[in-house]
């Protein structure tokens, strides 16, 4: 782990790999599967560790990267991110860079995302002799970037204008270079595909020290009209199809799917363990596009739709250097916090249009709360994302992300490389961009399985840069889980981690959540910044299908005085070291799905852009001495200062999920003594919960199965219609059961109580343990897993 600094006592619970002495504690089970041939990595830990990596990175293998000089390569990437030094354009006369950037602290993982656009045809143009050498794009292409760079107010050079156009139309055709049948520029590409396959390989360490990850991926470069409906596609281990899929064979999500689909998932691949993830990020520059409940072709997305989306896009990249993505204050305007970052295609494209300012359904708090409003009307959640950051650096240059080096070290090679062209206003690559994000994932080692799997099942944050330790979890744990050492163990037992899907796991009440963030260690030069608050956003959806949100503080306090010197950048004030919390949702409905996610905010530091002013000394009190080119540090279009943050993955709450609220199994002297209390809840009754039709079969397991009673079509007497149902039967002849009663709100919360005559309940072992409750009726099949202690003659579950 890349933490650096001195362990407390919090990093010790944050990364605790023990179960102390609690007799009922369970480690979280391991997901995944080898699905390569390496060794077992010496660190391992089951209750797993915070890596911090980056999976959008680009190399002189993207097109976008080489019209701005770059000319490093994924394997300079590759030892970038392990803390290698690596030059930046410009380059002197002697053909040398002149400026050098490294890592003051190395990364995890990392995963280089090229454009699959342009491969062949970058690699056509730089090479003598290939077919395509002397077409008049590729002379224009070299006669471009082998001239002296043009000022940051000129025109976008035609040749670099001519790539962008095609990925720009509805129907994207290759540039001339390429043949008719675009074979040559295609197997140009599987070559500069074979040697992105080549590095990751080269550098991923297989070995019992797992002190590197590499990911093989690229990146599908949708630009319809101009919009950023970009994805990352990030493969899980070697078996990879033999070329990238670009925007040229697949302009849409759909077709993008499909061909994944058929080149990995249903054994296109060659060693049939091929598996990936496709991630959006930029949706801030989408023009609303990202993500809209419809295909592609406008036609409304169906359940399948919904669910083939959310397994293939379970992440979203929420910040990097084009700004965040999270919200806006014209949506939020309860939320202060949100015009932290703010960039949009207006500020990136000073042609852009007025049209393609900010809207709503740019944002992934809005796509969270567009995902839950579909669920409800289509029994589905397209957009049930994960949060991740990342760089989306051209410099080859992953992880680099502190705010004092981004200035000199930028990420558009040229376009940013020189005072001037970084503090302008014209876009990209300006004052209004930043120094990227992180991303963070909870995995048992350092090695492609265990972070994929921790990809997958979306137990990842997102940070601004800083790299904070941070927790969620969401349950039934202790109301003072935090002063519990168990903490790890009680979160993973009673609750699921960040990413998770919970239900009316305390009946009525709101789930309980605990964060617990610790902050950024620094080391070797990179600061480290108390925290200032914790809060938890809220999103939900109500009976008329309209979406809310609201922010709670939970933790910290956002009065704590905490400020920055702008003259010097020296911070002042106090903060927290550590923060944590246990809270209940105040508003929280059983029957309202909804999603909850940690946001954890950082004492305010002098931006990156301050920092340059200042060692330019810019004098704003006196505008007539500001020279023209640093105009913009006076105009107030950025702030002079930020509060770095973290973002956690949301936790889901799904009403139509089962809650023990209580139960009782007693155990008698002899066989066939034992009697049954269950106490169920179910936050909202969806239609195929139907006993009148259905019937009901409710299910105990363990190991074995404890108790299975099925209750045929009308066997509970409707007491009230529609919403009141029982059975009394004193002699137990279904199942044992003597009484039953299903009584279901208004708001269509459902309570089901259950108790039995004296039955054989043998199989259930006498110990602290794991127990499984199901409740099936046609279609409708929920569980609730938890564990049930045992005292003397009896279990009980936790609560």
């Amino acid at each position: 782990m890349s933490i650096g600094g001195a362990r407390t006592a919090l990093v010790t619970v944050l990364l605790c790999c023990t179960c102390a002495s609690l007799a009922w504690a369970e480690l979280p089970t391991q997901d995944w599967t080898r699905t390569e041939t390496r060794a077992d990595c010496a660190s391992y830990n089951p209750l797993r560790m915070p890596l911090f990596g980056e999976t959008h990175i680009h190399t002189s293998f993207s097109g976008d990267a080489t019209f701005v000089r770059v000319r490093t390569t994924p394997r300079d990437a590759y030892m970038f991110a392990q803390g290698a030094q690596i030059g930046l354009p410009p380059y002197d006369s002697s053909d040398q860079p002149t400026r050098f950037a490294q890592l003051r602290r190395p990364l995890d993982f990392t995963a280089v995302t090229d454009h699959a656009e342009w491969l062949g045809e970058i690699r056509t143009c730089l090479t003598s002799g290939l077919e395509g050498y002397d077409d008049d794009n590729c002379k224009a292409l070299r006669d471009e970037i082998n001239s002296p760079p043009a000022g940051i107010n000129a025109p976008i050079p035609l040749v670099v204008a001519a790539f962008q156009l095609t990925i720009q139309s509805a129907n994207p055709m290759r540039l001339s270079m390429c043949d008719p049948d675009t074979m040559n520029c295609q197997n140009e590409a599987a070559i500069v595909w074979g040697d992105e396959l080549d590095a990751a390989e080269e550098f991923y360490d297989r070995t019992a020290a797992c002190s590197f990850t590499t990911f093989p991926g690229y990146e599908w470069t949708n630009n319809l009209g101009g919009y950023n409906l970009h994805r990352n596609v990030i493969f899980r281990n070697a078996d990879v199809p033999p070329l990238p899929t670009s925007y040229y064979e697949q302009p849409h999500l759909e077709g993008l799917f499909t061909r994944l689909e058929d080149d990995c998932l249903n054994g296109g691949a060659s060693g049939g363990t091929c598996d990936f993830l496709s991630i959006p990020h930029n949706s801030n520059a989408s023009g609303g596009a990202m993500f809209q409940p419809a295909n592609s072709d406008n036609s409304p997305l169906t359940k399948a739709d919904a669910v083939r989306r959310a397994s293939h896009e379970p992440l979203v990249e929420i910040f990097q250097h084009k700004g965040s993505s999270e919200c806006d204050p014209a949506s939020s305007p309860n939320d202060e916090l949100c015009g932290f970052e703010q960039l949009h295609r207006q500020q990136l494209f000073a042609t852009a249009s007025a049209t393609t300012l900010i809207q709503p359904s740019n944002y992934v708090r809005r796509a969270l709360r567009e995902g839950i409003r579909q669920h409800d009307l289509l029994g589905a959640n397209p957009f049930e994302l994960g949060l991740i950051g990342s760089t989306d650096t051209h410099n080859s240059t992953p992880g680099s992300t502190v705010e004092e080096d981004y200035a000199a070290n930028g990420h558009l090679g040229l376009r940013d490389a020189i005072p001037e062209n970084i503090l302008s206003r014209i876009g990209p690559g300006g004052i209004v961009t930043n120094a990227g994000g992180l991303a963070v994932v909870w995995a048992e080692e350092n090695s492609r399985d265990a972070i994929f799997a921790a990809m997958r099942r979306r137990e990842t944050y997102a940070t601004s840069g800083t790299r904070p330790i941070v927790r969620f979890f969401g349950g039934h744990p202790a109301i003072d889980g935090c002063d519990d050492p168990n903490y790890l163990e009680e979160g993973y037992t009673r609750g699921v981690p960040m990413g998770g899907e919970i239900g009316p796991v305390l009946g009525l009440e709101s789930p309980r959540f605990t964060v617990m963030a610790q902050q950024d260690p620094g080391g070797n030069g990179e600061p480290s910044t108390p925290l200032q608050r914790i809060q938890i956003v809220k999103g939900w959806v109500d009976e008329n299908h309209q979406t809310h949100e609201k922010v709670f503080d939970v933790a910290g306090n956002p009065g704590n005085g905490a400020g920055v010197d702008l003259a010097t950048c020296t911070p002042t004030g106090t903060g927290s070291a550590s923060l944590c919390t246990t809270w209940q949702d105040p508003g929280f409905r059983a029957n309202e799905r909804a999603f909850y996610y940690a946001r954890v905010i950082e004492n305010p530091v002098c931006r990156w852009s301050t920092r340059l002013c200042n060692s330019l000394a810019v004098d704003c009190s006196n505008p007539g001495s500001v020279p023209s080119q640093y105009a913009e540090c006076c105009t107030g279009i950025v702030d002079k200062t930020v509060q770095e943050r973290a973002w956690t993955s949301p936790i889901f709450y799904q009403p139509e999920r089962l809650g023990v609220k209580k139960g009782r199994i007693m155990f008698g002297s002899g066989s066939g003594a034992d009697k049954l209390h269950l106490d169920l809840t179910i936050g909202r009754v969806p239609p195929e919960l139907d006993v009148k039709t259905n019937g009901l079969t409710l299910t105990l397991r363990d190991d074995d199965v404890i108790y299975s009673a099925a209750l045929p079509a009308g066997a509970l007497t409707e007491t009230v219609p529609g919403r009141g149902y029982r059975l009394n039967d004193p002699s137990g002849a279904i199942a044992g059961i003597r009484k039953a009663r299903l009584r279901i709100s208004k708001r269509g919360t459902a309570r089901l109580i259950v108790d039995t005559i004296p039955v054989d309940l043998s199989h259930a072992q006498q110990s602290n343990h794991r127990i499984d409750t199901e409740l099936a009726s046609g279609a409708y099949d929920q569980h609730d897993s938890r564990i049930w202690e045992s005292s003397p003659e009896r279990l009980e579950p936790q609560l």
